[in-house]
């Protein structure tokens, strides 16, 4: 049996896993590991310019590729400045193993130089950890991160390893475990078929039906049977945040994004709907609005794979732990057997409704109320010069929920968001990590001027590893979302929302070695954007001024119910 040090194993198991591309930082207590990889050629490292990126490019490569990504970081400020990543993967069930360096094991509780308690500052935001005690478990305990990050509910995995577990002098018998069983981990495989024949008996005989798919759906691989059983059912379908793409966004069918920014025929039919199918979701609070009010007359039927998430925020009638994918193939498999065929004249009635409120609002906006350039005609255009075929990356704010209601996504795992904790500074790390994966892919950063300066370091990552993305920034010179909320809630005081010092960000590209442009007119703005995306081989940072004063519409009134909206500055439900 072959001998290697424990630094070796850590790279022969990933290889064994089949990594190819791991994101990381090196430091002192990751040192033997990084001689390891300096010594092979299989598992390429990117080496980026903040730990905070590194684990960001692994998650963007685990939301598009639905593998799990990995990030290598050392201990003590290495290992914190990856928590903000780790904690992003967590709220939106991203797999990701993220290894981290620590000091010496007998220095372990001393205070050592550069010394965290890693396990215990991550175990908030992790899915499970692993502390290295024996060089010898190493094989194993990579096999068992990898399992446990990818199966069930995914989500990031810590393994933290002291330093001298990975002495280079220190030899063992290395073999990597083909499988892996934890007795005390064994997530469901199916769904409970008498759960299941209910559920869609009820499907049947409702009048008014929703489906509502979150990043579940996505993440399980399980876009092409809803969208069968979406047709078999002629039902509207509606996508959280993390769920967009999971149904084609130019389908008929699709009546939008749901929730605080959903579109008003997505939010009203949820209000009135009589039996509402949730995929995948979490009924998490920037969908249900007050839950008191949430949908009072729709039965709940609630899929997912993680027992925890059903009936934690609305009560559901037809509980159903299983995959999305599996659980959708039998509702499939049940429909198309069934004699029983939905009600056709009050699922007529329920579409004719759908039209009218689609009609009376349908993502309309201004243009005649400003001599400035809109951002919803920026990701318009955006979705024509890239045919609508992008892997779109996003930072958070205004741009990114113009980008999740303007951009129509007709496939899975081309809208990389962070969307429950939120990220800023996730948008062009994560477009990295996608383009290095899909590099004949055009991979596009949606950001503002906020945002992008927070990891705004990796262009120089970029440049070395020549990552052609591109960045449309939508620069309205403020904290767009945060001056909103001043301007509906604060008497427009705008404490601190405002960025008063702005770098030339073509210039800045520049620095980079990098294609900067500036775009101030709309009238430029085709030409300019057709000409970054003509620029193949090139980053491009598009720098495009939009109106500092435009909202983002609708947006639900707090604590009130789904049908409860702004839908402009003066029009409210």
């Amino acid at each position: 049996m072959e001998q290697l040090s424990g630094a070796q194993m850590v790279i022969r198991a990933l290889r064994d896993e089949g990594v190819k591309h791991i994101y990381g930082y090196p430091g002192g207590a990751l040192l033997h590991i990084y001689d390891a990889l300096f010594q092979q050629e299989e598992v390429q490292h990117v080496l980026v310019r903040h730990e905070q990126a590194a684990t960001h490019m692994a998650d963007a490569y685990a939301r598009a590729t639905g593998k799990a990504g990995v990030a290598l970081v050392t201990s003590g400020p290495g290992a914190t400045n990856a928590i903000t990543g780790i904690a992003t993967a967590y709220m939106d069930s991203i797999p990701m193993v993220v290894i981290t360096g620590q000091v010496m094991s007998f220095l372990i509780g001393e205070d050592a130089f550069q010394e965290t308690d890693m396990i215990g500052v991550s175990r908030p935001v992790v899915k499970h950890s692993f502390s290295v005690q024996n060089p010898e478990d190493i094989p194993s305990i990579i096999k068992k991160a990898f399992h446990i990050a990818e199966s069930g509910r995914p989500g990031p995995v810590v393994v933290d390893i002291p330093k001298d577990m990975t002495n280079p002098t220190d030899r063992f018998n290395y073999e990597y475990p083909k499988s892996i069983k934890l007795r005390s981990y064994n997530p469901v495989s199916r769904g409970h078929s008498g759960q299941i024949k209910k559920a869609i008996d009820m499907v049947l005989d409702a009048r008014r039906p929703v489906i509502y798919t979150g990043g579940g759906v996505i993440m399980g691989d399980a876009s092409t049977e809803l969208t069968e059983l979406a047709k078999l059912l002629n039902a509207p379908v509606t996508n959280t945040l993390m769920g967009l793409g999971g149904y084609p966004g130019t389908d008929r069918q699709f009546i939008g994004m749901l929730g605080m920014h959903g579109s008003y025929e997505a939010n009203m039919a949820m209000h009135h709907a009589d039996l509402i199918l949730a995929v995948g979701a979490r009924f998490d609070d920037r969908v249900t609005n007050g839950v008191d009010k949430f949908c009072p007359t729709a039965k709940i039927i609630h899929v997912d794979i993680d027992p925890a998430s059903i009936s934690k925020t609305i009560q559901a009638d037809v509980p159903i732990v299983g995959p999305a994918k599996h659980v959708l193939q039998e509702m499939v498999g049940l429909v198309k057997e069934s004699k029983k065929q939905p009600v056709k004249e009050a699922i007529d009635s329920w579409w004719q409704q759908i039209e009218e409120w689609r009609a009376r609002h349908g993502g309309r906006y201004r243009t005649d109320d400003s001599d400035k350039m809109k951002p919803q005609q920026v990701i318009e255009m955006l979705s024509k010069v890239t045919k609508g075929d992008a892997y779109v990356c996003s930072d958070v704010g205004q741009h990114q929920m113009f980008a999740a209601q303007y951009y129509k996504f007709n496939k899975p795992n081309r809208w990389i968001n962070s969307g429950g904790l939120g990220t800023m500074g996730f948008g062009l790390p994560a477009a990295m990590g996608v383009k290095m994966n899909f590099p004949d892919e055009e991979v596009v950063c949606v950001t503002g001027e906020g945002s992008i300066q927070m990891n705004i370091q990796e262009l120089s990552t970029i440049s070395q590893y020549d990552i052609p993305v591109k960045v449309i920034c939508l620069n309205n010179q403020s904290l767009g979302m945060v001056r909103q909320w001043q301007d509906m809630n604060y008497e427009s005081r705008h404490s601190q929302s405002y960025m008063e010092s702005l770098p030339d960000f073509v210039k800045l590209a520049e620095a980079y070695g990098h294609v900067g442009m500036k775009v101030e007119k709309y009238e430029d703005l085709e030409a300019a954007m057709t000409e970054a995306f003509s620029l193949k081989d090139r980053m491009v940072f598009m720098d495009i001024s939009v109106d500092p004063f435009e909202h983002v519409y609708p947006m639900q009134v707090p604590r009130g119910s789904m049908r409860d909206m702004w839908l402009s500055k003066t029009e409210r439900t």
